[in-house]
C-alpha cells in the first residue's frame, strides 16, 4: 500500500511540474513592442567585439549563472548602459534587492530604450527584453518587483555597462 501511494505521489508531483513549466509568466503590464535597431552589426562583428559570454549571452540569447555577474549584488550611484551599444537602459534608483541572483531593477530609464517581447523557449511563455537599438539580449521581465512598478527587470550583468554618476567637488 505504501508502493502505491508513493507512486501516487510521485506521478502528482511529475504532472504538477509539467504543468507549471508551461505556465505563462509574462507580465500582465508591458504589451510587446519592437523598434527598428539603430546598430546593425554582422555576426563576425559582434564576435569580435564582446567577449565569449558576452556574445554568447547578447547575441544567443543565453544566461549568466545566477550569483555570478559583477553587478548582482552592487549598488553604487549611476547609470547601466547597454554592453554591446552604450544605450542608456537603467539607473541606480531603479535597482533593488531581489535575490534572485541577476541585478534587478522596477523600472527602465526609457521604455523606448527596450524592446518587449514573449519568449515561448525552455517550456515557458516569458517576457524577454533586449536593446532597442542594438537587439542585444538582455534578460527578462517580470510582475513580482516592489513599488511602484511591480516589475522586477532581471538583467544579465554581461549585457550591462555602469558608468557612476561623477561626484560634486565641495567647492
Amino acid at each position: 500500500m505504501k508502493t502505491i501511494i508513493s507512486i501516487l505521489i510521485l506521478i502528482s508531483i511529475q504532472t504538477n511540474v509539467k504543468i507549471m513549466a508551461q505556465d505563462d509568466i509574462r507580465t500582465n503590464q508591458l504589451k510587446e513592442q519592437h523598434f527598428h535597431p539603430g546598430v546593425i552589426k554582422t555576426d563576425k562583428e559582434w564576435k569580435s567585439q564582446l567577449s565569449p559570454v558576452q556574445y554568447e549571452v547578447t547575441r544567443k540569447k543565453g544566461t549568466e549563472r545566477p550569483f555570478t555577474g559583477q553587478y548582482f549584488d552592487f549598488y553604487e550611484k549611476g547609470n547601466y548602459y547597454c554592453s554591446n551599444c552604450g544605450a542608456l537602459l537603467f539607473n541606480s534608483e531603479s535597482k533593488f534587492k531581489s535575490g534572485c541572483g541577476w541585478p534587478s531593477f522596477n523600472d527602465v530609464a526609457d521604455l523606448k530604450s527596450i524592446n518587449i517581447i514573449s519568449d515561448k523557449s525552455h517550456g515557458m511563455v516569458r517576457t524577454e527584453i533586449t536593446c532597442s537599438n542594438c537587439e542585444a539580449h538582455l534578460g527578462h521581465v517580470f510582475d513580482d518587483g516592489p513599488p511602484p512598478t511591480g516589475l522586477r527587470y532581471c538583467i544579465n550583468s554581461v549585457s550591462l555597462k555602469f558608468v557612476p554618476l561623477e561626484k560634486k567637488s565641495g567647492k
